[in-house]
């Protein structure tokens, strides 16, 4: 199954765009996971155990298990939603970009040694950057285009030929890059006008959309202008606000409530 038809048919059964960023800070973890050798994986176990009937993804930041030597929990993490819930995707949170012969490395990494179902790309080094990704058929690449960070306007809005650099971005994903139909594009839901200009252009493609919650970004007008000609089309990632609802013993229900809430908001095919 590739990752577009593991994220379709995950729409379909959870009837939930609500993605979960696993991004463990071992400092705001629970007292009683604080001094356990597997506190992480512990952590992201509980979460995927309260909420992997309502979500469409989960998304590990690769950072915050490397920064900490704790690739083994991501690793872990990872397999442990493939066995459970193997019908939920994996995105890899890597914003890997590097030239070609690298790059091949780092697809590697992210698809052979921790089975991600996709990961994020930094397209600046262009085309020959994305492909040793995009070969992979049956894997998702997922681009930076309009990230939903404040300083992402200091180039992503760059105005080229008429147009702000991240409609070039979309437009080369959608039109030369996509030969194996696996592209999809990270846009920002601080700026509901930009996920419409980037739906228009690069028609069904999957949109991962960061900035709902914690950054503040708008959940109705998000799903109003991002879904796709099915209602669905989008991957509405929410982090810190669902894994950190609560830091107490009840963590794991708060965060499913946290993402009921999301739905009950919009979030929903």
């Amino acid at each position: 199954m590739t990752f577009q038809e593991k994220l379709n048919a995950a729409w379909a059964k959870s009837r939930s765009l609500v993605c979960v960023g696993l991004d463990p800070e071992k400092k705001r973890l629970p007292e009683r996971l604080f001094n356990r050798p597997d506190a992480i994986f512990a952590f992201n176990k509980a979460i995927i155990d309260a909420t992997h009937d309502i979500v469409c993804a989960y998304k590990p930041q690769f950072a915050h298990y490397a920064a900490i030597a704790a690739e083994d929990q991501l690793a872990a993490t990872i397999d442990y939603i493939h066995d459970r819930y193997p019908h939920v995707p994996v995105i890899l949170d890597a914003k890997r970009g590097d030239v070609g012969s690298t790059a091949e490395f780092y697809a590697a990494e992210a698809f052979e040694r921790y089975r991600a179902d996709a990961v994020t790309v930094n397209p600046y080094l262009g085309g020959d950057s994305i492909a040793p990704f995009t070969k992979y058929a049956d894997k998702g690449v997922i681009l930076l285009c309009r990230t939903s960070n404040a300083g992402g306007a200091d180039l992503q809005e760059q105005m080229i030929d008429g147009e702000p650099l991240y409609m070039r971005v979309a437009k080369l994903a959608a039109n030369e890059w996509n030969g194996n139909n696996n592209i999809s594009l990270v846009v920002g839901a601080t700026v509901p006008q930009v996920i419409a200009d980037v739906r228009r252009v690069v028609g069904d493609m999957p949109l991962l959309v960061p900035g709902v919650g914690a950054q503040g970004g708008d959940m109705k007008a998000t799903v109003a202008v991002g879904r796709d000609s099915n209602g669905t089309g989008l991957i509405i990632n929410a982090s810190r606000s669902v894994i950190y609802a609560s830091g107490g013993d009840d963590f794991a229900h708060a965060a499913r409530g946290v993402v009921e809430q999301m739905i009950e908001d919009g979030a929903m095919p």
